[in-house]
């Protein structure tokens, strides 16, 4: 049983009431053991990754008094374990989405879970996550080269869980290497049912999703450091002059502020590693010289004398600012204030030390890479060395499909759009799809490279950027990779094809969204019988009070909220525009977008396991002892328990049979898929002055 909590809530429900009334297993979507990317990151999550974030502690208490401890849509309605159970569904469901779609509002939600879950909440850590999105969308453009890494980074992320998954000596080598950590948790789990071998694989399936996620999620947070430095450069490089001696570049000075290590947090790091330190700097150059020193021949004094330069002297870096030491740097004090200086383990750091290697560091001034100097390449990073930066390197290379581009030419270079994975027997066999539509940019290309071949190979090959790394016969996308990491383990093989571009999955409509709009829009919903008058502070204090699974729930409501808009001729934005303002929907609105809402809400039940049913009314129809009110209330909380609810639907419902079950709901019902929206009009106003206009009115 993945989901155990739940199998233990169904079992005292079957206790209580005689009969079976659930919550009944959430299905594994898709079925089976697929060995693509979806079916093999989701299907970890779903069966590896069982008691996450369980606390025996309070399943103890909770026997105990009586008094379950976990939130559902109330506190105190569900035990502390369901909660977490429904947390890691919510993960698991969020990541199917994004899979499905590739777009950034569907990124944020895994960002959203991964916070909730890891960090404990995220309204302390939003700004962390949205400050990249709104960096890229806006200030990109201006620069020569660019794509996403908001998107991509959660792409990386589902990357590692499915090689995890399918790799069985990358599991060996995980465990191996922080063999000391797992028995730790075996030995504080000696009263569990489960044998040691289970414990360890489930136990270090959690460490990987935690840790990987830390890495693989905020790998590229720095972006933003580096963005300014590439905007300067692209300014000044109109003439396509190289960058070099003569070019005009920023540096960063009194880095302090991003670097200094805290006192609380240099007590802590004295705990773990017996001696101290003042900056990040000095932490992770004590990091990676102890992973890599001995094998790539440096001293951890190099290091820091490394790490100190790479924000101040860029041009000692090839004129370029690397924005693994931003995130890197970020990234700790994020630790350091969300999570809190006592919580700070060597795990962390090791994610921290990742993140710093991934970029430039590793191939430019540890192993040399593509030195022309053979004799000074130091070789490929083993996975032995450091798992979480071995894994973060692969896939961060692996992942250059459907990325949004941004740079001025990036936009008109040819790059993947999709790709087909195949994990089977632990190799990665790649096949990445470029748009048909550019046929004749690959065929001139083609054509080019066989000239070239029969003409003796005389000077450097054609070139058709990405394409041509994958198809000619240099494959220098897979020797790349190669010399970056050693891939015996996890043989690689990539192909290139063309397939038809399909735009309609990424769901763009013309309101203007940003993920500030996407928080604000949920809290409004969430707070809107407060009032106009009630504090923000207060609205997102309220909002965080409910559970991960109906904050999700909300903040999907507020995403679709750019498609209802769409259905009846409007939009909203934060930008002055002259169009006629949206004071109030009417119920024709309603009768357009209030059966979309409903066909979301139903969808979103099915997906999160529930089922239809009235059980927790029907146990309660014959309680003499209990007022009417009291029997509403104690309803509630027995739906959340069976995960049943009378307004749902079971199986796969087309839309027009969820339509019709819309247009027999009472008119109260109804009036729940709409009315919130005239009250999200009246609470926008207090949010960075997002309005709502009609473009047409025919």
């Amino acid at each position: 049983m993945a989901y155990t909590a739940w199998a233990k809530m169904r079992e005292v429900n079957r206790q209580r009431y005689g009969k079976d009334v659930g919550p009944f297993p959430p299905a594994l979507l898709p079925e089976g053991g697929g060995m693509d990317l979806k079916s093999a990151a989701l299907r970890f999550i779903h069966n590896r990754c069982e008691e996450l974030k369980f606390d025996p502690d309070i399943e103890k208490e909770e026997e105990k008094t009586g008094k379950y401890q976990g939130t559902s849509l109330k506190p105190g309605q569900i035990p502390y374990n369901m909660q977490m159970d429904n947390n890691r569904l919510c993960l698991e469901r969020a990541l199917g989405r994004f899979f499905d779609s590739g777009v950034a509002e569907d990124a944020y939600d895994v960002y959203y879970c991964y916070i909730e879950i890891f960090f404990g909440h995220y309204g302390k850590s939003k700004k962390m996550v949205e400050l990249l999105s709104e960096f890229e969308s806006n200030g990109s453009s201006l620069l020569m080269k660019h794509r996403d890494h908001y998107s991509h980074s959660v792409y990386v992320f589902m990357l590692g869980l499915a090689i995890y998954e399918t790799n069985e000596t990358y599991r060996k080598v995980f465990s191996e290497f922080y063999s000391d950590v797992l028995d730790d948790a075996v030995s504080k789990e000696s009263t569990s049912e489960d044998g040691e071998e289970k414990i360890r694989e489930r136990v270090a399936a959690n460490l990987y999703l935690e840790y990987w996620g830390l890495a693989a999620l905020f790998h590229d947070i720095g972006y933003p450091f580096e963005l300014p430095f590439e905007q300067i450069m692209s300014y000044f490089e109109v003439n396509q002059k190289k960058r070099g001696q003569g070019s005009l570049y920023v540096a960063y000075r009194d880095i302090g502020a991003l670097v200094d290590i805290g006192e609380e947090a240099k007590k802590r790091l004295l705990e773990l590693y017996g001696r101290s330190f003042d900056t990040v700097m000095e932490l992770l150059a004590f990091d990676i010289m102890a992973k890599l020193g001995g094998r790539y021949d440096f001293t951890e004094e190099k290091m820091l004398d490394i790490l100190s330069r790479k924000p101040v002297d860029p041009n000692e870096f090839g004129y370029y600012m690397d924005h693994a030491f931003f995130s890197s740097a970020r990234l700790y004090l994020e630790l350091e204030s969300s999570l809190g200086a006592g919580h700070i383990r060597k795990m962390h750091i090791d994610a921290l030390s990742a993140i710093m290697l991934h970029n430039s560091l590793f191939k430019f001034s540890i192993a040399f890479y593509k030195d022309k100097d053979v004799s000074r390449r130091k070789g490929p990073i083993h996975m032995q060395d450091h798992p979480l930066a071995f894994m973060l390197m692969l896939c961060d290379e692996l992942q250059c499909w459907d990325r949004t581009a941004y740079g001025r030419n990036s936009r008109t270079e040819l790059h993947p759009m999709a790709v087909d994975f195949d994990f089977t027997d632990g190799a990665v066999k790649a096949c990445y799809f470029y748009d048909d539509m550019e046929s004749d940019k690959i065929s001139a290309f083609e054509a080019e490279y066989k000239e070239w071949e029969r003409s003796g190979e005389v000077g450097d090959a054609p070139r058709l950027k990405a394409y041509s790394d994958m198809a000619e016969k240099e494959q220098r996308f897979t020797s790349d990779i190669e010399l970056i990491v050693d891939t015996t383990d996890i043989p690689l093989h990539v192909m290139p094809s063309v397939r038809r571009n399909n735009r309609k999955n990424k769901h763009i409509f013309l309101s203007s969204s940003n993920f500030l709009h996407l928080f604000d829009f949920a809290v409004a919903l969430h707070g809107r019988r407060k009032g106009e008058g009630t504090p923000v502070e207060e609205l997102e204090k309220n909002f965080e009070n409910i559970s991960l699974e109906y904050q999700l729930s909300t903040l999907n409501r507020a995403k679709n909220f750019s498609r209802y808009l769409d259905a009846i001729n409007c939009f909203y934005t934060d930008k002055p525009v002259d169009y006629e303002m949206v004071t109030e929907f009417t119920p024709e609105h309603a009768a357009v977008f209030a059966p979309m809402e409903h066909e979301r809400w139903v969808r979103e039940h099915i997906s999160m396991g529930w089922v239809e049913g009235n059980d927790y009314e029907e146990v309660l129809k014959d309680r003499k002892d209990l007022t009417e009110k009291e029997k509403k209330d104690l309803a509630g909380t027995l739906r959340e328990q069976m995960r049943c609810h009378k307004l749902t639907m079971n199986g796969n419902p087309t839309t027009e049979e969820i339509k019709a079950h819309y247009d027999a709901l009472p008119e109260e019902e109804k009036d729940k898929d709409w009315r919130p929206f005239n009250s999200l009009l009246k609470i926008l106003k207090k949010f960075d002055g997002v309005r709502i206009y009609i473009y047409s009115l025919d």
